[in-house]
């Protein structure tokens, strides 16, 4: 048993490191051509408030699954309530789920608005011919700020209501499923969950 654990777990770590290098390469990508395309400044930070807001949006659903019960989320699906259904398997899911937005996200958004907050630094500079070093600073401090600022009140907040958003994203995920017929979290064996 301890074999097929430590296989599963050596596979769970490679999926996840795959699925890291795409998504980065692929969001890089997209932020790097749209960057681009894009002259003003205000739509550059905009951008980068959106991957930044990425970021904090995915680490508040990976703490809430972390801390959510299955007891309210049964009462509803027990109701036929849409979403319900969708959120138990988030749960039971919990450590793949984390992983994934805190993680994999969570880096991969970490890394982009670096990125792009270097492009944004490189245009500030040429335009006002201002001291590099100064826009600099000021730039990756804001960044940073307004990233650990977020994400420690999205954390605060996900743990607060971490059953209201493991159902929020539960019925974001049945919407996907209604409208597409594709299933994110796909039916799986039930693990044990505290009640």
């Amino acid at each position: 048993m301890a074999k097929t654990q430590g296989r599963s777990s050596w596979k769970n770590a490679l999926t996840m490191g795959g699925g890291t290098f795409f998504i980065a390469l692929a969001a890089g990508y997209g932020s790097q051509f749209f960057l681009g395309k894009i002259t003003s400044i205000i739509l550059s930070f905009a951008l980068l408030l959106f991957i930044i807001l990425a970021g904090i949006i995915f680490d508040i659903i990976g703490v809430a699954t972390a801390a959510a019960s299955e007891a309210p989320l049964h009462a509803r699906a027990a109701k036929r309530i849409p979403g319900a259904r969708q959120a138990l398997r988030l749960l039971r899911k919990a450590d793949r789920v984390t992983t994934f937005c805190n993680d994999v996200v969570g880096d991969a958004s970490g890394t982009l608005s670096g990125a792009v907050g270097a492009v944004i630094i490189l245009r500030l500079a040429g335009q006002h011919g201002a001291e590099d070093i100064l826009i600099s600073t000021i730039t990756t401090a804001v960044i940073a700020a307004v990233t650990v600022g977020g994400k420690a009140m999205g954390k605060s907040f996900a743990l607060r209501e971490a059953n209201e958003v493991v159902f929020f994203v539960g019925r974001v995920l049945y919407a996907i499923e209604r409208l597409t017929g594709w299933q994110p979290i796909p039916n799986g064996p039930r693990k044990g969950r505290r009640p």
